[in-house]
């Protein structure tokens, strides 16, 4: 396993086409859930690790978000993965970081990440440095598809519209989506848990448990209402707790399409999000 700090070395002919899953370090299993389904399309697999300034706002936990290189190449070693690229802010960003912070402030993104009222009204400048990490990795890298889990529900559709919409610089990219992979209680896995005392890991359950509670409903309304109490009743600050379009991520009136619960609540210091697919248990 190649660990690649300069992007020269993704110009190796051995790891053209890659199935590539781009990361934030801090992996865990749902991580290596997307890494053996990009080896199960027969291209090496590369990782890359990168905690993306961008995408965190000025009141946001980069300065502490997790940085565990070691234990995530010793987590990777035995999945086969052929490269591990670590690139430094430096080489993502070689305009400088002030300058593309206000690239991405500029950045056109699609419908699916401006208007839901969702991800992007609760942290504004989120997206903006989503697309703008993940089009740089893509130039990079040139994968041939890339994988991303649905627990970031709403990132995911912001990078297939992207992608969709720019086929002249991502040609034939796949997009790959990867279901959210749960600890034996439910909670969504994600980087973030760590963050959690004793009491509070427990009091996370509500997320996956409100999903739960709103397949019973019969209308909207009622699940999301179910979705607020539940969340209400374990202590946690809701932001959101909606259910939307599945492709758009806008209001719905009934259960009549694809459709999508989706959550996010603070708990402390700590912001989890989490989703489900409604319709397929009707």
């Amino acid at each position: 396993m190649r660990i690649i700090e300069d992007p020269a070395e993704l110009s190796s002919s051995a790891l053209q086409g890659c199935g590539f899953v781009p990361t934030m370090g801090a992996l865990h299993e749902g991580h290596g859930s997307l890494v053996r389904r990009a080896a199960q399309d027969g291209r090496p697999v590369v990782v890359s690790i990168f905690v993306n300034p961008t995408q965190f706002g000025p009141k946001e936990d980069y300065a502490r978000y997790p940085r565990t290189l070691d234990a995530d190449c010793a987590l990777l070693e035995p999945l086969g993965v052929a490269g591990v690229f670590v690139p430094s802010v430096e080489a993502i960003y070689p305009s400088g970081l002030e300058a593309s912070r206000d690239e991405a402030a500029r950045l056109t993104l699609p419908q699916v990440a401006t208007e839901p009222r969702l991800e992007d009204a609760c942290r504004p400048t989120h997206f903006g440095g989503v697309a703008l990490v993940v089009g740089r990795l893509f130039d990079l890298v040139r994968p041939s598809a890339a994988y991303f889990g649905e627990k970031d529900y709403q990132q995911l559709r912001l990078i297939e519209d992207m992608v969709d919409a720019d086929r002249a610089r991502y040609g034939a990219l796949r997009v790959v989506p990867c279901p959210t992979i749960r600890e034996r209680d439910g909670l969504a896995m994600s980087s973030r848990n760590r963050y959690l005392g004793p009491e509070e890991r427990e009091a996370a359950r509500a997320l996956s448990r409100a999903l739960q509670v709103a397949h019973s409903a019969q209308r909207v309304e009622t699940a999301e209402r179910l979705m607020r109490e539940t969340l209400d009743s374990f202590g946690l600050e809701t932001e959101y707790a909606v259910v939307r379009d599945a492709r758009t991520l806008m209001p719905v009136a009934g259960f009549e399409r694809p459709t999508r619960g989706l959550i996010a609540a603070r708990l402390g210091a700590t912001r989890l999000i989490d989703n489900a697919a409604m319709t397929i248990w009707r």
